[in-house]
């Protein structure tokens, strides 16, 4: 059999091992986008009137999240719309004013927080997905294949 032949055959299970990993790769990435993989941006959390008084109680506020998960380079601002000083992290938020903080790298953590009866808020902060991270994606799943 000539070279020539035996390269194309190469040439085509590549392609098709990588036409198989964009269909792969994108389709998961489409069925499983859960909106961390957007551009960073502002996210807010109101602290609503009367939450201390339901924290001595020991009742969470339904409003209010056990974790929230970021895209790095978030900001996130926290208004406090309660009578008393609040805090989350290194933030103090006094009551009818705002603070905020960037979250510039990519960390799980737990915050001490004090409108949680539990005192305690889960920050998931994840690395935007980038182009990079898709095309890798893809020849991660397409190159195996080919061959």
């Amino acid at each position: 059999m000539p070279r020539s032949v035996i390269y194309k055959r190469i040439l085509y299970c590549m392609l098709a091992g990588m036409l198989f990993g964009v269909v792969v790769s994108e389709a998961s990435f489409y069925f499983l986008n859960t909106g961390e993989t957007r551009p960073p941006k502002l996210i807010e959390l109101d602290i609503p009137l009367g939450t201390a008084d339901r924290v001595a109680r020991g009742i969470a506020d339904p409003n209010l999240p056990s974790s929230i998960t970021f895209v790095a380079g978030d900001t996130l601002r926290v208004n406090n719309q309660d009578a008393v000083v609040h805090q989350l992290g290194p933030l103090w938020v006094p009551p009818g004013s705002s603070a905020a903080m960037r979250l510039d790298s990519a960390t799980d953590m737990s915050a001490t927080c004090s409108f949680r009866p539990s005192k305690y808020i889960g920050l998931n902060v994840q690395s935007p997905l980038t182009l990079v991270t898709r095309l890798v994606g893809i020849c991660e799943a397409g190159i195996p294949m080919g061959f």
